[in-house]
């Protein structure tokens, strides 16, 4: 009798999907902090020479 009780415990543990939502959230929150981290550096150029440009502009007719 214990014996199938084992088994059924074993086969509601395997059933059981509580915990299931956070290890995919965790997942997609990984991809996409590796995805910005994969983007950055190509895009910081870009701010960079955006600020660059609006610096000079207001520098301009500022003075």
């Amino acid at each position: 009798m214990k014996r199938i009780q084992e088994c059924i415990l074993k086969l509601k543990v395997w059933k059981d999907t509580s915990g299931q939502d956070l290890v995919e959230y965790a997942l997609a929150a990984g991809l996409v902090a590796v995805a910005a981290v994969a983007c950055m550096p190509g895009l910081s150029g870009t701010v960079n020479n955006v600020f660059t440009k609006i610096g000079s502009i207001i520098e301009t007719n500022v003075h």
